[in-house]
């Protein structure tokens, strides 16, 4: 079960000054904060700007290129689909259109506190089309498969 850190600015501050030097960059610096509080407010981009002393366009411009880093809290439950090439030659593109219908939304949003969103590549080619719910990595996926994967992830979480 995920336990994030409640976000405040004294908290993230705090968070930041923390990191050592040798490490005191941008993409560390951010991905400490999503560790702790489970995604990068807007907020954290000035305080990693103010506390690395770079400007917030750096910041900013590091936030919004790497996919990994959230800017919204994260979702009760995060259901990530490959959708690279090896997994669409054994029907990924059906098992997306399958699980959109399912869920009533696209790939890149969230519904009752489930998020789906596409990956590329999970390391599990040989079993595709695969999916990881909460980093339980799962092959051979339809729909069936994740709603029992995302009632799981909802009781533990409970």
């Amino acid at each position: 079960m995920r336990s994030h850190q409640a976000w405040s600015v004294p908290a993230g501050t705090a968070v930041v000054a923390s990191i050592p030097p040798a490490e005191r960059l941008i993409l560390p610096a951010l991905q400490r904060v999503q560790a702790v509080f489970g995604w990068v407010p807007d907020e954290a981009v000035d305080v990693v700007a103010a506390e690395l002393n770079v400007s917030r366009a750096e910041v900013v411009g590091v936030l919004t290129y790497y996919h990994d880093l959230r800017q919204s809290p994260p979702p009760d439950v995060h259901v990530q689909v490959c959708v690279a090439e090896a997994c669409q030659s054994v029907g990924s593109r059906e098992f997306v259109s399958d699980l959109e219908t399912a869920y009533g939304v696209p790939l890149g949003e969230r519904i009752d506190g489930v998020e789906l969103s596409a990956v590329y590549c999970l390391g599990n080619c040989a079993l595709g089309p695969a999916a990881m719910v909460e980093g339980r990595l799962i092959g051979r996926c339809d729909v069936e498969r994740i709603r029992d994967a995302v009632a799981l992830a909802q009781e533990v979480r409970a």
